[in-house]
C-alpha cells in the first residue's frame, strides 16, 4: 500500500520504480534539479567562510528556499532540497549540519540548529515489499535548540523554546519550553520561557 501524499513531489512510486532492487526514488527532473544544487553549492558556498551568510542565502533563496531576515547557514551545511527548506528570521542551521531535506523542514524564529545535527524528513514503508519512500515534515519551532550532534525524525515537531540535548534523538514531537535529553529522547526539566524581538 502506497504512502504517498501530495507533499511527496517528485517521489516515485517504488513498485514500479524498482526502488528496492536499485531504482530510482525521485523523477530525473528531481535528481537533475539536486545534481546542478549540489555542483553550486560545492563551488560557490561549501568552503566559503562563515562571515559570507548573505552570499549563502542568496544561493539556496536562487534555489528555492524561503529564507528569513538574518537567517544564517554555515557553508559546511548541507541542504539536500532547498525548495522544502523554511528559515525564518534569525534561524542558524550550523556547520556539518545535515539537513535532509526530502520533505519539508521549517525552521523557526532565532531557533539554532547546532553542529552536526540530521534534520531527516524522509522514510520508508518497512511493511511495504516495494520499501516506499515517503516523507513527513519537520518543524522547529521559534527559539528553540537542536544540540550538537542530535536527531530529528519524519513528522516531529520541536515546540517553541524546547531543547533536544547533544546526541539525543527525537522521532516524538517535543512539548515547548522542555529540555530533553537521551535517545529516545525523554524530558529532563522545564526551560526557562523568554521572548526576543
Amino acid at each position: 500500500m502506497s504512502q504517498l501524499d501530495e507533499s511527496d513531489s517528485g517521489i516515485l512510486d517504488a513498485s514500479k520504480s524498482g526502488g528496492v532492487h536499485g531504482g530510482a526514488n525521485f523523477s530525473i527532473k528531481h535528481r537533475i534539479f539536486r545534481g546542478i544544487w549540489n555542483l553550486v553549492w560545492l563551488i560557490l558556498a561549501s568552503w566559503t567562510p562563515p562571515p559570507l551568510h548573505g552570499w549563502r542565502r542568496f544561493l539556496l533563496r536562487l534555489f528555492g528556499a524561503k529564507l528569513g531576515t538574518g537567517a544564517r547557514v554555515y557553508g559546511s551545511a548541507r541542504i539536500w532540497y532547498p525548495p522544502n527548506l523554511e528559515m525564518r528570521d534569525y534561524s542558524v542551521l550550523g556547520w556539518k549540519v545535515n539537513c535532509y531535506s526530502q520533505g519539508k523542514i521549517t525552521i523557526g524564529r532565532y531557533a539554532v540548529v547546532s553542529q552536526y545535527s540530521h534534520l531527516v524528513s524522509g522514510t520508508h514503508a518497512i511493511d511495504d515489499p516495494s520499501f516506499q519512500l515517503y516523507t513527513r515534515p519537520i518543524v522547529i519551532g521559534d527559539n528553540a535548540w537542536v544540540a550538537s550532534d542530535a536527531f530529528v525524525g519524519p513528522g516531529v515537531t520541536v515546540g517553541e523554546g524546547a531543547v533536544l540535548g547533544a546526541r539525543a534523538v527525537a522521532f516524538k514531537n517535543l512539548d515547548p519550553w522542555t529540555v530533553y535529553v537521551g535517545n529516545p529522547a525523554r524530558p529532563a526539566r522545564p526551560r526557562k520561557r523568554f521572548t526576543r524581538p
